[in-house]
């Protein structure tokens, strides 16, 4: 079952469509789905896919000639051409005359062991640019091997593509679409606990409740799920055991470098270069309060839920669910699910809100959104704000309850008092509840009129 990506499809097929030559360069995390939307787009079209292995240089290039074999002859042929340069010359020759797509997936393993290959690419492309009608696909799970040295400006393919797509998670919008059984809140839960990586999402079985989910998942030793983290991790770094200490920190609620690096007792320069990784493979996010670049304020967290959920939950629970008492498990974490799904449900009205903007019906035309936090002025106290979002003279301020009980009119007026922090000419207020809003903040948000109350509801409906 293939899932969303309607505008990566759409774009890739008007490449297809152009019958000159492309070159378009693919690349994101582990599990995102890059693979699906190439099978996707090449359902068919003429195409020869290569996969390429963590191997030597001969190895591969025998599996490319054996590709390039079946697809011409469609027969499983032993010889091998002698190189990569005249295998893709063959490969050029073949597309002179006819629309040929030639993916090469997992491209940084070949690259790699052949460390020619993108030379002898970036002189067949520009040999052939002009009349071939070669569609050439370079897909890549290493992040750093994508950007370095395929995308960035002194890589020896660099202004030889024609597009790029980074394959990110989805949203909590196209997420619920993997649900059809789930209700309204395991949808969200869903969400807090996978995030929006499509192999994670389809761990879950919406016929069963989220205990009986996260019991056979992340608390099952025997589960792809449960083995995930530490698995990513030794594919993508060198030293996983750093990595697993900065990462657990940060999820049990270490968020600035010096806390971080006081907890797994690290330099701070250590940590520093592990969460700069971290942050380029999509697992850790840093930020700073909105409108402000000051990096003394600098915090982080873990922007993907299933690494958040699991570092959260799983390590310190693992003798027990090692020893089969997964019921006991489930027992610790279940009371803190739902002060956890607090800073899930906040992005989820943030995607709310940009999908808004998109769409032209946001109060206010912001440029970016994202958390403040600071210290009052008058009060000497910490305040903080969900969300905020400016434009020159406007902005929105908005504050978001994942909780049973509705949002009563306290929340709207201290909303508006924390607001008094920032001259802005004009301002919007945004309140998102999970169980929907008091009489008394309902009618004073209608009295005020520049309020605009919105329940997990009329996110579902958008």
């Amino acid at each position: 079952m293939f899932i969303g990506r309607e505008n990566e499809l759409n774009t890739l097929n008007k490449l297809y469509n152009s019958d000159k030559f492309e070159f378009a360069v693919i690349y994101g995390r582990r599990r995102v789905g890059k693979t699906a939307l190439i099978n996707e787009f090449v359902k068919g079209k003429d195409t020869m896919f290569f996969t390429g292995v963590e191997t030597n240089a001969k190895q591969n290039l025998d599996n490319f000639s054996r590709c390039i074999m079946e697809y011409n002859t469609g027969l499983t042929a032993g010889a091998s051409f002698n190189n990569f340069q005249t295998a893709l010359e063959y490969v050029f020759e073949l597309a002179s005359k006819k629309r040929i797509v030639l993916v090469i997936d997992e491209y940084p393993y070949v690259a790699r062991a052949s460390k020619s290959l993108a030379s002898t690419l970036q002189l067949l492309i520009d040999k052939n640019k002009d009349t071939s009608k070669l569609f050439l696909i370079l897909c890549g799970s290493s992040m750093s091997y994508m950007e370095d040295h395929v995308l960035a400006y002194k890589a020896p393919l660099y202004g030889r593509r024609t597009a790029q797509f980074k394959i990110k998670p989805f949203e909590f919008s196209e997420a619920c679409r993997y649900f059809k059984n789930f209700s309204d809140e395991d949808k969200a839960l869903a969400y807090g606990i996978m995030g929006g990586t499509p192999q994670y999402l389809m761990q879950l079985d919406d016929r069963l409740s989220i205990e009986e989910n996260i019991k056979n998942t992340h608390l099952n030793p025997s589960s792809s799920i449960f083995e995930e983290p530490n698995n990513l991790l030794k594919q993508e770094v060198r030293e996983p055991a750093i990595y697993n200490a900065v990462i657990t920190a940060i999820a049990t609620g270490s968020s600035k470098m010096s806390e971080i690096s006081n907890k797994i007792d690290e330099d701070t320069s250590v940590c520093a270069t592990y969460i700069k990784n971290l942050i380029t493979l999509g697992i850790v996010k840093k930020e700073s309060p909105y409108g402000e670049k000051s990096t003394r304020k600098t915090i982080y967290s873990i922007e993907d839920n299933m690494f958040r959920f699991w570092y959260r939950f799983v390590p310190e629970n693992t003798s027990i669910i090692s020893r089969g008492a997964t019921d006991l498990a489930y027992s610790r974490i279940a009371p803190e699910i739902p002060s956890y799904m607090g800073s899930v449900f906040e992005e989820i009205c943030k995607q709310y809100l940009w999908k808004l903007l998109l769409e032209g019906k946001c109060a206010v035309n912001f440029n970016d959104i994202g958390r403040w936090w600071g210290t009052n002025p008058k009060t000497r106290q910490q305040e903080e704000i969900d969300i905020m979002g400016a434009d020159k003279d406007s902005a929105l301020f908005a504050e978001c309850k994942w909780t049973n009980e509705k949002i009563d009119l306290g929340v709207l007026e201290k909303l508006i008092e924390r607001s008094t922090l920032f001259n802005y000419k004009n301002k919007h207020y945004y309140l998102f509840a999970k169980s929907g809003f008091t009489k008394g903040c309902i009618d004073k948000a209608t009295e005020i009129g520049n309020v605009t109350l919105i329940t997990y509801n009329d996110i579902l409906k958008a």
